[in-house]
């Protein structure tokens, strides 16, 4: 353990070197290792991201790192324990904007001749900043579209761009997976279009790909894989930014909100996890005699709810027959009451059943 908190405390070092004057003096040998590096780092992220006691240390170090660097030099930016999981891509880019970097060790990072060699890192990191930064632009002009008509041609063509260039990053074919620079992708998305229908037409779009090329991909192990990838990279995503969810599941379509429920099971049980989470929040309101939102906006009426779960109820039998069973288990969690204002459930339950 010793060994890897001095070997990341060294990578640390080489990251804030690589933004200096001293690359002037680097080669193709000492390119080479500070890859070798950085992608060691990305290793130990990946093999201890998960263990909380390993990760403690590793944090720790980086504190105590990070104060001595921004002493040693000005405006230096700290390296989190999330960092380490994309090392290579802030070597890349520190050295591409740092100006004393010499011409032959730019040529290195940019001439695909090297590509089977030693480089193949430096190279493919290179051309996938390009393909990440085109993705961006490209995705990122829905925010200039004003079309709530989803599902449409472009979404389709942004979302299966998107889900592309995740697949590009993501698979094992590529080299190491870049989760750090697809997270880098979709958040730098987010940030430029907003939590807006239009950008989550487009998300929802990249996933309903996988179920349009199931066909194809059935062909290929290593393409089923990655998009499997790719699919559940962008379900965990979603997850950590339940707004955009919440977004997702308020104002697209429900036809489109029943073909991600129908394809995917994990997407069943987020999507259910919303609708009970909008029911909890709905409040009697006797004076009106109907349910309303009292202390909170982020929620939907007790009709959209409503119709949300009765078109589940009209997705297919068993799926009928779950929501039903689900929802009568609720209704008895309330006390089992059969009088209207007392269980959101009971009078969900009670709607649904009015023809």
């Amino acid at each position: 353990m010793e060994a890897i908190v001095k070997n990341v405390e060294r990578t640390t070092e080489l990251l804030a070197v690589s933004q200096t004057e001293t690359v002037q003096r680097w080669d193709k040998q000492t390119l080479d290792r500070a890859f070798q590096w950085t992608q060691y780092c990305q290793h130990v992220y990946t093999r201890f991201h998960a263990n909380p006691t390993v990760r403690d240390i590793l944090e720790k170090q980086l504190q105590v790192t990070n104060e001595s660097l921004r002493t040693t030099f000005h405006g230096y930016t700290d390296i989190t324990f999330s960092d380490l999981s994309q090392c290579q891509h802030l070597l890349l880019v520190g050295l591409l904007n740092n100006a004393a970097v010499p011409s032959s060790v730019v040529k290195l990072l940019f001439d695909t001749i090297t590509v089977g060699g030693k480089y193949k890192d430096a190279t493919g990191h290179c051309t996938e900043l390009i393909e990440v930064k085109s993705a961006c632009k490209v995705l990122s002009a829905i925010h200039l579209k004003r079309s709530t008509s989803f599902p449409g041609s472009d979404a389709d063509v942004l979302g299966m761009t998107l889900m592309e260039m995740l697949d590009i990053l993501l698979s094992p074919a590529t080299g190491a997976s870049k989760v750090g620079l697809a997270e880098k992708l979709l958040d730098n998305l987010l940030q430029t279009c907003g939590e807006n229908e239009n950008f989550s037409g487009v998300v929802a779009a990249a996933l309903l790909s996988r179920k349009n090329n199931n066909t194809a991909a059935a062909t290929t192990t290593t393409k089923m894989a990655s998009e499997g990838v790719s699919f559940h990279f962008i379900l965990d995503w979603l997850q950590q930014h339940h707004s955009l969810l919440h977004n997702m599941c308020s104002t697209l379509p429900i036809g489109l909100l029943m073909d991600l429920h129908q394809q995917s099971l994990r997407f069943r049980v987020t999507y259910g996890d919303m609708l009970k989470q909008w029911g909890s929040q709905l409040e009697y309101d006797v004076g009106e005699g109907e349910w309303v939102q009292m202390y909170t906006t982020d929620g939907v009426s007790f009709k959209t709810l409503s119709d949300h779960y009765r078109s589940l109820l009209g997705a297919c039998p068993s799926t009928k027959e779950d929501v039903e069973r689900e929802l009568t288990e609720l209704k008895v969690a309330d006390g089992d009451f059969d009088v209207r204002g007392l269980s959101i459930w009971g009078d969900l339950l009670s709607e649904l059943n009015t023809v």
